[in-house]
C-alpha cells in the first residue's frame, strides 16, 4: 500500500519541483484606457527615431528591429502607416536590469522498473546562483490627435545575445501587443 500512495503522489509533486526549477517564460501584460475603441483607429505612425544618434551600434540594429516588428503587428491587425496625419502614434521604451536568481538546492526524484523489479532514486544537489539580465520592452500608443495614451503593452524576460536578433524581436513584439485588437472595416 505504500508504494502505491508513492505512485499516486509521484506525478504531481514532480510537475511541482519541475515548476519550481524551469526558467519562466516572458511575462507581459496590458491595458487600454477606459472607453477606447483602439480598433476603430485605421491609421498610425511611429515616433521619430533616435537611431541616428546611436551610430552602427548593436542598440542601433536592435531600433531597427523592435520598429520592424511593431510595423508587422499593426500591418497584420490591419492598420495602416501613415506618417502625415495619423490617429495613433506609437512610441516604445526598454530597459535592462541585472538579476541574481538562487536556487538553495535541487531534488530529483527518479523511479522505474524493468521486468518484475522496481526501483527508485532520490538525489539532492548543491545550491546554485545564476546571474543574468532582465529586459523590459513597453510599448506605448497614444490617440495622434488628442496626445494621450489610449494603450500600452509589456513584456519582461531573461535577455541574452540570441534574444536580440530580428526573429526573437519580433517574438517579443507580438507578446507585448498579444491584446492589442485588430482593426473593424469600416461599413
Amino acid at each position: 500500500m505504500p508504494n502505491r500512495l508513492i505512485l499516486m503522489l509521484l506525478p504531481p509533486l514532480l510537475a511541482f519541483l519541475a515548476g519550481c526549477t524551469t526558467p519562466s517564460p516572458p511575462r507581459h501584460e496590458s491595458q487600454a484606457a477606459p472607453g477606447a475603441n483602439l480598433a476603430g483607429y485605421s491609421t498610425f505612425s511611429l515616433t521619430p527615431s533616435a537611431s541616428d544618434e546611436l551610430g552602427d551600434s548593436p542598440l542601433r540594429l536592435l531600433d531597427v528591429n523592435i520598429r520592424n516588428a511593431i510595423r508587422a503587428e499593426m500591418t497584420r491587425r490591419g492598420y495602416r502607416e501613415e506618417e502625415a496625419n495619423p490617429e495613433l502614434r506609437i512610441d516604445y521604451e526598454t530597459a535592462a536590469q541585472d538579476k541574481v536568481r538562487s536556487s538553495p538546492f535541487r531534488v530529483g526524484i527518479g523511479m522505474g522498473s524493468w521486468g518484475g523489479n522496481v526501483g527508485g532514486s532520490v538525489n539532492v544537489g548543491t545550491p546554485s546562483v545564476e546571474s543574468y539580465q532582465e529586459g523590459r520592452l513597453v510599448i506605448h500608443i497614444a490617440d495622434a490627435a488628442r496626445n494621450q495614451e489610449v494603450w500600452y503593452g509589456t513584456v519582461a524576460g531573461k535577455v541574452g545575445r540570441q534574444t536580440l536578433d530580428a526573429a526573437a524581436v519580433a517574438r517579443v513584439v507580438a507578446l507585448a501587443m498579444e491584446d492589442f485588437p485588430a482593426r473593424v472595416a469600416a461599413p
